[in-house]
């Protein structure tokens, strides 16, 4: 059965959310186009829904990659994209329809395992330090061991982004290992909007939702909405979402990889530094329908960070790898992420 069908509510409520004036589909057909040589001064960027991805909005606003090009004598052409789900921004990289890809650390592991001594793809950056909720309008989940056949949750990918990932370990520690995937049948992939929206209504087939800020905090407006599982209690403070690309682009594309770098390593000082001017760009640059004061208590608390450092990425790695859904072990975070001699990254 198609989402449509199963999920009739969701044109009705597909901007109330977050807007975003792009249209997913319409995206991911111009994305599937045969990938094409890309010279030296044109990056494409792939980014998803949700404050987790501001570092971008702020580098897009203050065209801070046109910036530091300019220093290496370079006019870089940049090309934003927005898609959902780590699957779709996957198969774009891998498609050669994008350069740079927005998605969870879930994702990156993922193609990091099935590119591996091929493409070879690998992390470039985190884009911060973010807790992500599971949560339910169904008054008897309490924990994830109450939901049941009649109950469906939302994530932006089944089995691959970030949110089922953690689902997954989430699982993994309740049942064991070999029942790590027990809620996957649970799952449905829907765009963080529209999964806020139906759940916020209620009356549907969706009682919970592997959200991301602001979407959770938009959701936990509803007294009927609370949190099931807090993605810092299960793992600790943690980067969920992260930037990466092939080993192809950012040796052949060394000034314009460079410049985007700087970008986003800008981009997270001025984030984190003021995120009063953050909230000002989030709101502007992706239309989202959250007042400047909402947003300012989401990313105003002490638990979210703003920082291209990636932050307790490997217990998810090694999971993942101890359940058989990567075939690499990676034997630390620098496995999976690209480091550069004149600035390594310093992570974990």
């Amino acid at each position: 059965m198609s989402l449509g069908n199963r999920f009739p509510f969701i044109p009705k409520f597909a901007r109330l959310a977050g807007g975003i004036g792009l249209s997913v589909s319409l995206l991911v057909g111009g994305l599937a186009a045969p990938s094409v040589a890309r010279a030296e001064g044109q990056i494409r960027i792939a980014e998803q829904f949700g404050i987790v991805y501001l570092l971008l909005n702020v580098v897009r606003d203050q065209q801070l990659i046109e910036k530091h090009g300019k220093v290496d004598g370079l006019d870089i052409q940049v090309e934003w994209n927005q898609l959902s789900g780590g699957a779709a921004v996957n198969d774009a990289l891998l498609a050669g329809s994008i350069d740079i890809a927005g998605a969870g650390i879930g994702p990156l592991l993922t193609v990091w395992d099935r590119t591996h001594g091929r493409q070879n793809v690998k992390g470039v950056a985190s884009l911060g330090n973010f807790p992500y909720y599971l949560v339910s309008n169904n008054p008897k989940v309490k924990t994830i061991a109450d939901f049941t056949e009649k109950d469906r949750i939302a994530v932006p990918a089944v089995g691959v982004s970030v949110q089922s990932r953690f689902l997954q370990y989430a699982a993994a520690k309740q049942w064991g290992d070999k029942e790590f995937d027990r809620l996957d049948k649970y799952t449905v992939a829907l765009p963080h909007p529209d999964a806020t929206a139906a759940l916020k209504s209620g009356g549907t087939e969706l009682t919970g939702h592997f959200s991301n800020p602001p979407f959770q905090n938009q959701a936990l407006e509803n007294p009927d909405v609370h949190v099931v599982l807090d993605t810092y209690e299960l793992l600790g403070p943690n980067s969920p979402t992260v930037l990466y690309s092939t080993e192809k682009f950012r040796t052949e594309n060394p000034k314009t990889y460079k410049a985007f770098v700087a970008a986003l390593a800008e981009a997270a000082e001025f984030a984190q530094n003021d995120k009063g001017a953050a909230a000002d760009t989030y709101i502007r640059v992706t239309g989202a329908k959250i007042s400047r004061e909402e947003l300012l208590k989401v990313i105003g608390s002490e638990q979210i960070q703003f920082s291209v450092t990636p932050t307790n990425t490997y217990p998810l790695a090694d999971f993942l790898h101890r359940v058989g859904a990567i075939k690499n072990k990676p034997a630390s975070w620098q496995d999976y992420f690209f480091q550069d001699e004149e600035h390594p990254l310093q992570g974990s």
